[in-house]
């Protein structure tokens, strides 16, 4: 069950970081102003790709760590 959880917690973690990337220019012009915008959508932008990045690797360790766990106890 935790296991379940933490997939889904990655998964939305990687989704988080992919709309901050696709929608950095919307979400800067809400809260920067016009000077603001190209900085605080670069910013933004590299931030949903570490964000994703992180949660990628996450759920990549989780599910590799899960199979060498079944392996080993399924023999």
């Amino acid at each position: 069950m935790f296991n379940i959880i933490m997939r889904l917690l990655m998964i939305l973690l990687v989704l988080f970081g992919v709309i901050l990337i696709y929608d950095a220019r919307i979400i800067t012009k809400k809260f920067f102003g016009f000077g603001d915008q190209n900085e605080g959508s670069s910013g933004l932008k590299i931030l949903g790709f570490i964000i994703a990045i992180i949660g990628g690797l996450a759920l990549y360790f989780l599910c590799k760590w899960n199979w060498q766990y079944l392996s080993k106890v399924l023999k």
